[in-house]
């Protein structure tokens, strides 16, 4: 049966109501001699990574694992002694794309300058609610005081929403920091996908700087090409006093620039290590930790790679996205249990 094995593996991982299932016939056990770049990365920083969040990992095979890693062990002998490199759904290139953790002007008050609110997440918002068009015009969260902070850009909201968390520098000092507090229900549509439709760009020329650029130089269409998404994200205030610490994600830990991936957790555990060979203009071999998920993150092949905070960051995430493979890492059990041939 072509999900047996996916079922097999959802019940050893402890994780069968999130539904995790391979295809059997696309995932295989490889060496890690077949990983390109292997020896040549650090597998201590990787550690220090997997160390943050493992101890969240459900099942008894991560949570021994997890005890080893935290006795210090040398790191790339513990990878490579006690995980099996696992291929799922090599069948076709994967998709790597970027996010980042924006930073944008705000404030606590609503003025002339700042107008463009962050909102917590409404009580009654449960399963599929309003769209993005109707949240947006209906003024249905207004005066409830459900305003976390008021930015001066709407395009930079749209996108802080896009990248599920950031940093608010407020105009009567400080900073904030906000992450993901919840959405409406609606499956994210690509904006950038939709000017493609529209035949307003070519495909290579498409990315997050050129989006922002041309809702600004159209406004009104702009508007519009936004509400395409119907998806809208909510937030919540969150405590991170170390400014050098990287956003929560979806294992409520801070994440690390360029170690750490979103992925589909219907097909890669949260916390599990993954290889990823990143091909096009600067190439990547890297041991990530998938810590993190998206709204646009759907398939065994498909990864988003964090790469901090602030413009520079936003401006490589931006423009990345590039083929290649990437590769989960599993304890050796489960990944003879979910390649039982091999």
């Amino acid at each position: 049966m072509a999900w047996r094995r996916g079922i097999l593996l959802a019940a050893a991982l402890g994780l069968a109501s999130a539904g995790i299932a391979v295809s059997e016939e696309s995932a295989r056990i490889l060496s890690f001699d077949d990983l390109d770049g292997w020896a040549e990365d650090d597998h201590a920083e990787a550690m220090a990574v997997f160390q943050s969040t493992c101890s969240d990992m459900e099942g008894h095979d991560w949570e021994s694992l997890c005890a080893v890693a935290r006795s210090n062990p040398d790191p790339r002998a513990f990878f490579e002694l006690f995980f099996r490199p696992v291929l799922i759904g090599g069948d076709r290139p994967a998709l790597f794309t970027g996010y980042f953790e924006p930073e944008l002007e705000g404030s606590r008050f609503r003025s002339s300058r700042f107008q463009y609110p962050i909102y917590r997440l409404p009580p009654e918002v449960q399963g599929q609610w309003r769209t993005r068009a109707d949240i947006e015009t209906s003024g249905i969260l207004e005066g409830r005081g459900l305003e976390i902070a008021w930015v001066d850009d709407a395009v930079e909201l749209f996108f802080l929403q896009i990248q599920g968390s950031g940093r608010i520098r407020l105009a009567e000092g400080g900073t904030i920091r906000v992450g993901y507090g919840g959405r409406n229900g609606h499956e994210y549509r690509s904006v950038g996908q939709e000017m493609i439709r529209r035949g307003i760009y070519e495909p290579h020329q498409v990315s997050a700087q050129v989006i922002q650029s041309w809702v600004r130089r159209y406004p009104t269409a702009g508007v519009e090409l936004l509400r395409h998404n119907p998806s809208y994200v909510f937030f919540r205030e969150v405590d991170i006093d170390d400014p050098t610490l990287g956003p929560l994600g979806a294992m409520n830990r801070s994440i690390t620039p360029m170690r750490t991936i979103a992925v589909d957790p219907a097909h890669t555990p949260l916390g599990a290590p993954v290889w990823i060979e990143k091909d096009g203009d600067n190439p990547l071999r890297r041991l990530m930790v998938a810590q993190d998920t998206g709204g646009a993150i759907r398939g065994a092949q498909r990864a988003d790679v964090f790469f901090g905070y602030g413009d520079a960051a936003g401006s490589a995430a931006g423009t990345l996205r590039d083929p290649g493979r990437m590769v989960v890492l599993f304890p050796i059990e489960l990944a003879h249990q979910l390649v039982p041939d091999a």
